[in-house]
């Protein structure tokens, strides 16, 4: 009876900003969705089972719809004639989105370099994170995950998350 209304409140109440909050939920609770093309897509199934684990890091439900993900993973050589279906699909996500480049032939066009090849998938979309190898070790993929989160949780809902690609986006 002694206690009045403030102080029970005062032992109830949290507070923080909503940028904290909505970047928590972001932070563990990436949908990715594999661009699998080549043996990196392989090496991306190791890391979703259960000796690596991706789950424990938010990022298990992998999507294969571009409008249910927000995480792009880039996994395999991409040549010309798949590019502008890896634009298509990666500007039907939903903002705010990420993409991680992984392997050496989504990073720079491993050894093929070709007619036929395209030369890193940052010249037709964004990139948020790259991952090196021929292919990377599960280890790497985790690693970029984490990279991820860290760029997820440190985001403001103030500032325009789509990125000023010099005008690649509206080609």
């Amino acid at each position: 009876m002694g206690l009045g209304v403030s102080t029970n409140l005062e032992n109830s109440i949290v507070t923080t900003r909503l940028d904290h909050a909505v970047n928590w939920g972001r932070t563990y609770s990436l949908w990715p969705m594999v661009f699998g093309t080549a043996c990196c897509a392989i090496e991306f199934m190791a890391a979703a089972g259960s000796r690596y684990d991706l789950s424990r890091f938010g990022a298990e439900v992998v999507r294969f719809s571009p409008r249910q993900a927000d995480l792009m993973i880039v996994a395999g050589t991409i040549s010309y004639k798949q590019a502008p279906i890896l634009k298509k699909i990666y500007e039907q996500m939903c903002e705010p989105k990420w993409v991680i480049s992984m392997g050496a032939c989504a990073c720079s066009g491993g050894f093929y370099d070709n007619y036929t090849t395209l030369q890193g998938i940052d010249q037709i979309i964004p990139v948020d994170e790259y991952i090196a190898g021929c292919p990377p070790r599960p280890e790497a993929i985790l690693d970029a995950i984490m990279r991820i989160q860290e760029k997820v949780n440190n985001e403001s809902m103030k500032t325009n998350r789509i990125k000023d690609f010099k005008g690649i986006l509206d080609a």
